[in-house]
């Protein structure tokens, strides 16, 4: 599916998890910080319609599941996180599509921070 199929958009933005991450042997030993945001394909006709939570998508339980799943990691990749952040949430949710972006601060001197933007969709 597409986005023309779906064009209406459930986000959450900058999520900040403690986690292990990185390749080098001190960031194995310690917790940082990473910023995660995610846009899902919806269609949040039904729920506006209905003002009903069970006609859309739960965000709560998305943040919790995505917040649970990284503080729970030791990737070294962000490539790595990306990947099976949207992974997971494509197979748990009612969702045809995401966009996941996970921001490490401070990774790079100079820079407020550094990361990937991936886009995935149901097969």
């Amino acid at each position: 599916m597409d986005d023309d199929a779906y064009p209406d958009t459930i986000f959450l933005s900058d999520m900040r998890i403690e986690t292990t991450v990185g390749i080098w042997d001190w960031e194995r030993k310690i917790k940082q910080t990473v910023s995660i945001d995610l846009e899902m394909g919806a269609d949040i006709r039904r729920a506006a319609a209905s003002d009903s939570i069970d006609d859309t998508l739960n965000y709560k339980s998305v943040a919790k599941r995505v917040q649970q799943y990284v503080a729970d990691s030791g990737f070294q990749l962000v490539e790595t996180m990306a990947e099976k952040i949207a992974e997971t949430v494509l197979a748990e949710f009612d969702v045809p599509w995401i966009r996941v972006e996970v921001n490490k601060p401070g990774a790079i001197r100079g820079a407020k921070g550094v990361g990937i933007k991936i886009y995935r969709c149901k097969e």
